[in-house]
């Protein structure tokens, strides 16, 4: 029914296009714009859209939600060819040559990726947005075409299936109508949001809709009573104001009555007010004067003029309690400012007196798209960079200061590593700690508004995989995964050449030292692009440094396998002559067994496990002597004579069951200098309690001498070291 009445409805036509524009373009532009049309529709010819008519009015339609905002042309001239390198034959150098390099720009940055195959389609989707999303970054007329495209293709969703309304529907509210927000464009966000709920959940939607018309005829005396009373109280105080009663857009009730639980009685008892004066100082003059006329609701008034939202938005809001008891929401702003706040990047092109404030909400989304740039850089793949920015788009916000005044705007949830990696990737990448108001705290300390936050960095440090845990920023995510995994192929790297130099040492060789046409020719050998990416192999454990040691000095193959596989085992017998030391601070591909808990003194062995380098163990740990039969994966090991870190050491006490036990035993153990990681009751009766404890310690001499301070206790009756 829909799509019919729409068919009845007069068509917009090239010629009304150009008479719009006409009011601010040049008439060589307007012309332009009317070529590229002819161009488009002979391209689009004898195509049409599920409606059933002609394609070309869709561009065309699109052209004419940018017109008004009074867009340049080549913005006018890329919608109306938007479609044309995606679903016709025509290339983007045609239109380079026929429209310019910019329009061929902004319609190839929202054209699919047709001459790519993808593994599903999801995948597809994901690409193409990034494509977008990167192209947008480099100029943001990208995003606003596309989201016309988006606009104009759901407002006319009713000639479509029902499930593919649905998931259009789903991807609008998801990421198009949080785009708009994001780029201050409330006009797009509201009207995508209000049709994507009505495709998405058409039931909910009619029934919210009735309610607000049935509640209307009960509010206007109230809304008239309350307008009538700001009005005289703003003239009163000599200001000269516009006040609107507003009405909160159906899709708004609905996401508040489902984030907050609230019913539809509760949610339309609130009423909204917008107060528009000529100046910022006018402004908190009118705050001052709503105050003065109703009772501020606590905690409640927010400055946006001060300190602006991520999308440039200015406002000063307030909640008052006015007549008959119920809340005012009350907005009060300058004429430039809601300009911005409707249009967003577009004001710059819409309102010459907003260009201050437009400016700002570019430059707003300007360094959103630098952090889409940077995003895209260090996303492991496609489908990560999309949940990067996901993420980025649903967010309220906190505000905190640096130790030097500097405001940092971040989604609510943040926490202190994620502040680190706003002031700059640097400082997130070697932060140590951080301070909260002049108190240190931990890393993981979700950040509140107004509170000061200094990082302590150093630059030893490097990111945690605990991080990722608790981050909630796509910058601080897309970093820390970054890092990790360059930490780890360089720990990779590192670890390989000390095991290969290792084997190559009983050749009396060292790797600096074979020729690099053999370094060449082993790298050809095996498949690797460089000799560092088969030194990150053997320290990954997926190649045997003998093997590679053979390979780099005999240059012939061996005859047949199982020469090789002997000479192997040969050289690894030789070689564990020589024990690789162990330093304890190599990373991520040297991990200490957790079964036998190895500290320096022991005597230690190890194994390469594929993907995780070189895992620790004592000598006697039954997972070395399991491991038995795989010689080729064991590695003789030492320590090295100067290791300075901690070590986790696990105890087990029989101590007495009397109050205050605990406290004795964690006094002996801080006296000797050691910390206690964990502590477990493995059994209890009347008399005596076993506990199973975890204790960092420096060596088996530290270790030796807690036990013995134990021991001299008297609560403790029994005490011994634990390993498999």
């Amino acid at each position: 029914m829909a799509v019919a009445k729409a068919a009845e409805l007069p068509k917009f036509r090239i010629t009304d296009l150009c008479d719009e524009v006409e009011r601010y373009l040049e008439p060589e532009q307007v012309r332009t714009i009317y070529n590229a049309f002819m161009f488009g529709a002979e391209a689009h010819a004898g195509q049409r859209r599920a409606s059933g008519e002609p394609y070309i009015f869709h561009p065309l339609q699109v052209s004419r939600i940018l017109a008004d905002m009074q867009l340049d042309h080549q913005v006018l001239v890329a919608a109306i060819l938007h479609d044309v390198i995606e679903d016709t034959p025509t290339g983007k150098d045609q239109i380079a040559a026929l429209f310019g390099g910019e329009v061929a720009e902004l319609v190839d940055g929202v054209s699919k990726l047709t001459q790519v195959e993808f593994g599903s389609k999801a995948e597809a989707q994901a690409e193409y947005f990034r494509k977008m999303m990167l192209a947008m970054a480099r100029d943001i007329r990208v995003m606003l075409i596309k989201l016309a495209d988006r606009l104009h293709n759901m407002r006319t969703l009713g000639a479509l299936k029902p499930e593919k309304r649905r998931q259009i529907a789903r991807e609008t509210l998801d990421i198009y109508a949080p785009i708009a927000n994001r780029l201050g464009l409330n006009s797009f966000r509201l009207e995508l949001e209000d049709l994507g709920f009505r495709a998405l959940y058409p039931q909910r939607h009619r029934v919210l809709a009735d309610e607000v018309k049935r509640a209307r005829g009960h509010r206007r005396q109230i809304i008239r009573t309350i307008t009538r009373a700001i009005k005289a109280r703003l003239k009163q105080d000599g200001l000269k104001a516009e006040v609107i009663g507003r009405e909160k857009h159906i899709y708004s009730l609905y996401d508040k009555m489902s984030r907050k639980g609230l019913s539809f009685a509760e949610v339309m008892d609130i009423y909204a007010f917008r107060i528009i004066v000529d100046s910022a100082d006018n402004c908190y003059r009118a705050i001052g004067c709503v105050h003065g006329l109703y009772n501020p609701m606590p905690g409640r008034f927010k400055d946006y003029i001060a300190i602006p939202k991520a999308n440039g938005y200015q406002s000063l809001h307030t909640v008052l309690l006015g007549p008959f008891g119920v809340p005012i929401e009350i907005q009060i702003r300058t004429a430039d400012m809601h300009a911005v706040a409707e249009a967003g990047v577009a004001a710059h092109w819409r309102y010459k007196t907003g260009e201050a404030n437009a400016n700002s909400a570019n430059k707003r989304a300007a360094e959103w798209a630098r952090g889409l740039l940077e995003l895209g850089d260090t996303a492991g793949d496609t489908m990560e960079f999309i949940e990067n920015v996901k993420v980025d788009l649903f967010t309220r916000e906190v505000y905190v200061f640096t130790p030097a005044g500097e405001i940092k705007q971040l989604p609510e949830d943040a926490t202190a590593v994620d502040f680190a990696y706003a002031v700059h990737t640097d400082v997130g990448n070697t932060c140590v700690a951080v301070k909260i108001d002049r108190r240190y705290a931990p890393l993981s300390t979700q950040l509140q508004s107004g509170q000061t936050v200094e990082v302590v960095t150093a630059p030893w440090a490097r990111p945690n995989a605990s991080w990722l845990g608790f981050v909630v920023t796509g910058k601080a995510r897309a970093n820390i995964r970054n890092q990790l995994k360059n930490l780890r192929s360089g720990e990779a790297e590192e670890l390989g050449e000390r095991l290969l130099n290792q084997a190559l040492a009983r050749m009396s060789l060292q790797l600096s030292e074979i020729p690099e046409a053999d370094q060449r020719r082993v790298c050809d050998e095996v498949g690797a692009g460089s000799i560092g990416d088969v030194l990150a192999d053997i320290g990954l454990g997926r190649k045997l440094a003998l093997l590679v040691a053979h390979q780099l000095v005999t240059p012939e193959p061996a005859d047949d396998e199982a020469d090789n596989d002997d000479s192997a085992a040969e050289a690894e017998a030789a070689a564990s002559q020589e024990p690789l030391l162990v330093r304890g601070t190599e990373g991520m591909l040297v991990t200490f067994g957790r079964c036998c808990h190895p500290i320096p003194g022991d005597l230690i062995a190890g194994f390469v496990s594929p993907g995780r380098g070189i895992v620790v163990h004592n000598r006697n740990c039954s997972n070395i002597v399991d491991a038995a039969s795989s010689v080729d994966q064991q590695i003789e090991l030492a320590w090295e004579p100067s290791v300075d870190r901690e070590f986790t050491a696990e105890v087990r006490m029989l101590v007495n069951n009397e109050r205050g036990v605990l406290a004795t035993v964690a006094q002996v153990i801080a006296e000797e200098d050691a910390n206690i990681e964990h502590i477990a009751t493995i059994e209890r009766d009347g008399m005596v309690s076993t506990l199973d404890m975890q204790i960092g310690v420096q060596s088996r001499t530290h270790l030796a001498a807690i036990m013995r301070g134990l021991r001299a206790t008297p609560s403790v009756n029994r005490i011994q070291r634990t390993r498999s």
